[in-house]
């Protein structure tokens, strides 16, 4: 007989045989009473000397081992019942055999001569001896036959395991595999068993499935979700047949699949299996009268199992889904760990903005802002600087876009409305003699939804006695053409109290120039993309000639400008030759490493000069 262990019950429980042990005392002469109860009991029954041989046995034990009649006396009981193979057993067995442990219970899966497999619970107790000094006669052993208690909780195990509209694992069961796989790998890896020590998955996610349990309903979504977990069974089949295992395809919850690969062989083998799921995905769904056409993203997961956890695979397989699905959905994406390096960098910052503000870590640099006619600086562009005690000084592109999200842009703004006012009112104190010089401030739309901006703004103007003339706020050109309601209400209040508005960036959105006509605005700054394409050097050798189209696009976006009652501010302009095109056809202002990049105040007070000056070197 062979058999898999349950491991050992405690000596706490109690035995369920119909005859108890004080009834087979005296086993070498009892009575013909006992024997004929001992007999006829239907529980198997034997008694088994101290040596483990079977001293007495009833027939009920004989038919549930399948013996067909031959005696069991002498028979080493151990061997009938598996008691030796697992260690534990065996010694827990031995333990009650020599007087020194209550009772053994376990149940083991016991093999009949005819091939037939059956679960036994085996229950082992010392029995009592006949008379005081006596030699204990040895222990009472009873087996029960529960393969069917055994088949009833495995079916109930697979209905707890297993999804009940795809017939798939589910997430527990996925879970538990993962953890069973990552455990194994391990354990491999440490004694140098065969295996590759890796794991790998393919988490996805439907592409539009929610359109059809909109549509058609929830019973046509299931049926589909089957159909797809039907696919996704057969590219696993095919997967598995040059493998020593078939991934393990589960549904997660709702249309969110994923299949395991234990033991994987590298990035290209989850590769091949997601580009398999994809194609099988691709042929229509005909359900109930309907063709259904769904696509997945794949995120794919390939590691070395060891230092790994299923949260820490969940959550990489995670990420590198949505990737998939910001990169354009109906693909598969690897997981790499820079990118993910990159985004745990993002909600590291995302998560210690507000903070930042509260402790003053921000600080302004100064770009200026010089008149192409004269090449005297004009005014100055406020760039927010973080200084970072863990990622160093960032740009306004590490964290901006995060502020915005999350709404700290709003008293982020205000920080840097305030600072720059004041500083730009210090430096006309500083220079009496000298034109005072205007400050632009970049404003966020969401500064003008969550917060008075009006109000703001006033009473900073107040508080640093800076006139409303020499402030001018930058607003995107995407943000500025699509105000409506409250934004434009707010850039109308701020224009007549003499605040200058601003286009940024013009030149990438949509322009609506007739929509500009209608909007409180007094500057234009060009992109930098349409002003690159007057970078050209006649004297240096190989230099490409400038388009001639873009000196004529933004010819004509100068014109349009002056003839609105705009001025135009060229930004990122970088070489002399692109500022003298610029100055030829009109344009206003510069802005560039031409003159100069941003630099802290100080600088900007030694650079009140001409163009020459700001041109010499890069601060």
């Amino acid at each position: 007989m062979s058999g898999t262990s349950e491991g050992p019950t405690p000596a706490a429980d109690l035995d369920r045989s119909a005859v108890t042990e004080s009834d087979l005392n005296n086993t070498s002469g009892g009575s013909a009473a006992y024997r004929s109860v001992f007999a006829a009991a239907p529980l198997a029954m034997a008694v088994v000397d101290r040596e483990g041989r079977i001293v007495d046995a009833n027939a009920a034990l004989g038919a549930l081992l399948g013996g067909g009649g031959v005696p069991l006396t002498g028979r080493v009981a151990s061997d009938l019942l598996d008691l030796a193979s697992d260690a534990r057993i065996r010694h827990a067995y031995r333990e009650v055999l020599r007087g020194r442990r209550a009772k053994l219970r376990c149940t083991r899966r016991l093999k009949q001569p005819d091939g037939h497999a059956l679960w036994a619970q085996v229950t082992v107790s010392p029995l009592e001896a006949q008379t005081a000094g006596a030699e204990t006669p040895g222990v009472l052993l009873s087996v029960a036959d529960v393969s069917a208690q055994r088949d009833l909780q495995a079916r109930l195990r697979h209905l707890q395991m297993h999804d009940p509209v795809t017939r798939l694992a589910n997430r527990t069961l996925f879970f538990e595999r993962v953890s069973a796989a990552l455990e194994a790998e391990a354990e491999a890896e440490a004694y140098e068993q065969g295996g590759t020590g890796r794991i790998g998955l393919c988490y996805l996610d439907l592409d539009g499935f929610k359109a059809v349990n909109d549509t058609l309903g929830h019973r046509v979504g299931d049926r589909l979700l089957a159909a797809v977990a039907e696919r996704l069974n057969g590219c696993a089949e095919n997967a598995g047949r040059t493998r020593p295992s078939v991934p393990l395809v589960a549904r997660l919850g709702g249309d969110e699949f994923a299949l395991l690969v234990e033991d994987s062989t590298g990035t290209d083998q989850l590769a091949d299996l997601a580009e398999s799921v994809l194609k099988a995905l691709q042929a229509p769904f005909d359900l109930a009268g309907h063709r259904l056409n769904v696509s997945a993203s794949i995120g794919v997961v390939e590691r070395a199992a060891a230092g790994t956890t299923a949260t820490g695979l969940m959550q990489a397989a995670d990420t590198t889904l949505y990737w998939a699905k910001v990169d354009g959905k109906d693909r598969w994406t690897l997981f790499d760990p820079e990118r993910n390096a990159h985004l745990m960098t993002r909600q590291a910052l995302a998560s210690t903005l507000r903070p930042a503000i509260e402790r003053g870590e921000f600080r302004l640099d100064y770009q200026p802002l010089v008149g192409m006619s004269d090449g005297r600086l004009r005014g100055v562009e406020a760039l927010v600087r973080w200084d970072h005690p863990r990622f160093g000084l960032l740009s306004p592109n590490r964290f901006v876009a995060l502020a915005e999200e999350d709404g700290s842009i709003v008293p982020l703004g205000r920080w840097v409305l305030a600072t720059a006012c004041r500083q730009a009112r210090q430096w006309q104190l500083d220079n009496p003699d000298d034109p005072p010089l205007f400050v632009s401030v970049n404003v966020a739309v969401r500064q003008v939804w969550d917060s008075d901006l009006v109000a703001d703004v006033a009473e900073i103007l107040a508080e640093t006695g800076l006139a409303p003339h020499l402030l001018q706020l930058e607003l995107t050109e995407s943000a500025v053409m699509g105000s409506a309601g409250r934004p434009l209400q707010a850039l109308q209040a701020l224009s007549d109290m003499g605040v200058g508005i601003a286009i940024d960036d013009f030149g990438t959105g949509y322009s609506n120039l007739a929509y500009l006509s209608r909007l409180p605005v007094s500057v234009l700054k060009l992109d930098g993309s349409f002003v690159r394409g007057f970078q050209y050097e006649s004297d240096k050798e190989g230099a490409t000639p400038p388009n001639p189209a873009d000196q004529v696009v933004v010819e004509a976006m100068i014109d349009l400008a002056h003839r609105l009652g705009l001025t135009v501010t060229a930004e990122c302009v970088e070489t002399s030759a692109q500022a003298t095109r610029l100055r030829s056809i009109g344009c206003d202002t510069g802005q560039g490493w031409l003159y100069s990049r941003p630099v802290s105040p100080d600088r900007i007070s030694e650079l009140r000069g001409t163009a020459e000056s700001y041109a010499v070197g890069n601060p």
